[in-house]
């Protein structure tokens, strides 16, 4: 088994490809701590590292992020355990995802944050997903857009950047009701 690994914008992430699916397409699942993990195996190993503090599960990836460590004393023990748990056949997730990661929005506004979720799941989530995160919709209320960060983008220094001159850029041209987007932990 070969496990491709690639840089992330965030410094403190790393994205780990095992050559074959993690979630499937369109699936995703975020272990921002140890004590989040407990329905993923993969992740409550990957926990066991020191210095480990998040992972992130995507369709074809897992992001790992560090509190500490370089990244050249961490990789062998993150490939190893990444190797040792597809060798194994041990399952990545018990039970399902929850849907695509969108909260459920009920008002008058439906048909408005329908055009929102879109646009983020054709023309945002992907790209993001390239850089071993997602963004989900969270809220729409006065014409702000509550989005989550997940994976790579949680605390990466230009997830503020990506966020206004980006998504929000992006938002307001095709949804003339958004006024702003701001970032929400979940």
């Amino acid at each position: 088994m070969f496990i491709e690994t690639e840089s992330t914008p965030n410094p403190a992430t790393l994205k780990f490809r095992p050559g074959r699916d993690v979630l499937g397409e369109g699936r995703a699942a975020d272990f921002p701590d140890a004590g989040s993990a407990e329905r993923s195996p993969l992740a409550k190993r990957l926990f066991t590292i020191d210095g480990v503090t998040g992972v992130f599960l995507g369709g074809d990836f897992i992001t790992v992020t560090k509190d500490k460590g370089e990244w050249q004393h961490l990789k062998p023990a993150i490939l190893g355990t990444i190797m040792d748990h597809y060798t194994a056949g041990a399952p990545i997730l018990m039970g399902e995802t929850e849907g695509n990661g969108h909260a459920a929005h009920e008002g008058e506004d439906g048909e408005i944050v329908e055009q929102i979720k879109e646009i983020l799941d054709t023309r945002v989530r992907p790209a993001v997903a390239q850089d071993g995160g997602d963004i989900t919709f969270q809220g729409f209320e006065d014409g702000i857009v509550y989005l989550n960060m997940q994976g790579s983008c949680a605390g990466c220094p230009s997830s503020t950047l990506t966020l206004k001159r980006g998504v929000e850029n992006m938002l307001k041209h095709f949804v003339p009701e958004v006024v702003e987007v701001r970032a929400v932990p979940v």
